[in-house]
């Protein structure tokens, strides 16, 4: 079994006081959590500390993937795990995602989804397909070595189907494993960074590296 200082569950957050806690009750017996309040005005932060977690805060609402490179810069464990901070996967999953990494098989593995719910989420993971065998690039839910992490540039507009893609042009081994989602009471507005993540998908594939 994994010990609690092997693996930093990173947890980014933005307004999610009425949900972050439970998420954190069930990962903290088992596992380091750091969560990166990213500017919230809820009180995020504060039920995430009562409930177990570290707490980083960004001064301001930068969005999910500066929360998401804080998290990995503050983690110290070999391997990090991130999921959403509102409930939707199980935290149950995670020692199935990290298997692979502590066998030294993989050095990211994805949390794949039985159903990817938006269609332009099925349309660049289909993209980040043709470079890397994988069906879900756009979950949240992955477990990665750390040195991999903070090697990654993430300058794109969403992590989903270029956190993949630039993590094989470094040579990572990437894979992925099924898991079940929950489902969640909770707004869920039009994806409008996925038209400007199309063209970025599009340049790494074309460029056959990390985009730069």
């Amino acid at each position: 079994m994994t010990s609690s200082g092997a693996v930093t569950v990173v947890i980014p957050a933005y307004e999610e006081a009425a949900r972050i806690g439970p998420v954190v009750r069930e990962l903290a017996g088992e596992y380091s959590v750091l969560v990166v309040d990213d500017g919230s005005t809820d009180g995020t932060g504060s039920v995430a500390r009562e409930a177990g977690a570290t707490v980083v805060r960004q001064p301001e609402n930068r969005g999910y993937i500066a929360a998401l490179k804080r998290g990995f810069r503050e983690a110290t464990s070999e391997i990090v795990v991130t999921l959403d901070a509102d409930g939707e996967h199980r935290p149950t999953d995670v020692a199935r995602l990290v298997a692979p990494i502590e066998e030294d098989r993989l050095d990211l593995v994805l949390g794949a989804r039985a159903t990817i719910p938006r269609p332009s989420e099925r349309l660049l993971s289909a993209l980040a397909r043709l470079r890397v065998d994988v069906r879900d690039s756009g979950t949240g839910f992955r477990a990665l070595r750390r040195r991999l992490a903070v090697d990654l540039d993430l300058d794109t507009a969403c992590t989903c189907g270029t956190l993949v893609l630039e993590a094989a042009a470094r040579g990572a081994r990437i894979g992925e494993v099924p898991i079940e989602t929950r489902s969640v009471q909770k707004p869920r507005g039009i994806a409008w960074q996925h038209g400007r993540q199309f063209c970025h998908v599009l340049r790494y594939l074309l460029a056959g590296t990390h985009g730069r």
